[in-house]
């Protein structure tokens, strides 16, 4: 099924749109990489995904390539937002049923917002489409990108900084949805090593993705993972860093 959505379809799809002269956006992740690095990874640096899920997105960034539609691949991390099944969400829900909570303290990465990532996407598709014919423009960036927030940190710094944020929200019926409207009672969050929570799938250890060639080919940067967070809480439209003035 991993192959079948992550290999399979976005390399149908990137077919169909150079059938009809398109052009393809697809999101890949960091775990196209095994996590042996301990500086923020490059677009080019040599892939080795340890697990089937890196496996089945790198085998669908390479379809993507190999078909030679033009394309964005867009790298990114740790994606949560304010809707569907992710670590915010989880991080909220079980702070209303535990009084201590044991988070992974030795990975790392970078937590993008769902949001913020759309936002960077519309800048830099506008871009290429603000400077001549995406026809003609298209060409001349299609490529790898990686696309994270600023920053890094571990899951365990993750999970503290989201229950610092709750703790001074105010009415919110977001918020509300989020925990059933229950109180949160997590008193603690204990950092644990990886080993000590097995999951089905080995994850990198160190997840952190360089954006600087996102940076210099289109002019803007994601803002710090921390800033994001709190734009999330707020409800706040996202923002860009524009870094070519």
């Amino acid at each position: 099924m991993a192959r079948a959505v992550n290999a399979d379809a976005p390399g149908l799809m990137a077919e169909e749109a150079k059938k009809i002269g398109a052009a393809l956006v697809h999101y890949s992740t960091d775990y196209v990489f095994d996590g042996s690095k301990t500086t923020p990874y490059l677009e080019n640096d040599p892939t080795n995904p340890i697990n089937a899920y890196g496996r089945t997105k790198l085998a669908g960034e390479q379809a993507i390539r190999d078909s030679g539609v033009p394309h964005l691949i867009f790298r990114t991390t740790w994606v949560y937002g304010r809707e569907g099944r992710n670590f915010l969400r989880t991080i909220l829900r079980l702070a209303t049923q535990k009084e201590e909570l044991k988070i992974v303290r030795d990975q790392i990465g970078a937590p993008t917002s769902s949001q913020d990532i759309a936002m960077a996407t519309a800048e830099v598709l506008s871009r290429i489409y603000a400077s001549q014919g995406a026809a003609r423009a298209f060409p001349g960036v299609s490529g790898t990108y990686h696309m994270t927030a600023d920053g890094q940190t571990s899951w365990y710094e993750f999970a503290k900084a989201i229950l610092d944020e709750a703790a001074g929200i105010a009415s919110d019926p977001w918020f509300a949805a989020v925990t059933n409207r229950q109180p949160l009672i997590a008193r603690s969050v204990v950092p644990i090593a990886a080993a000590e929570y097995p999951t089905p799938a080995r994850r990198p250890a160190y997840s952190v993705l360089s954006s600087e060639k996102l940076a210099h080919t289109f002019g803007i940067e994601l803002l710090d993972w921390r800033a994001q967070l709190q734009s999330c809480f707020a409800g706040c439209p996202p923002a860009l860093r524009r870094t070519d003035g």
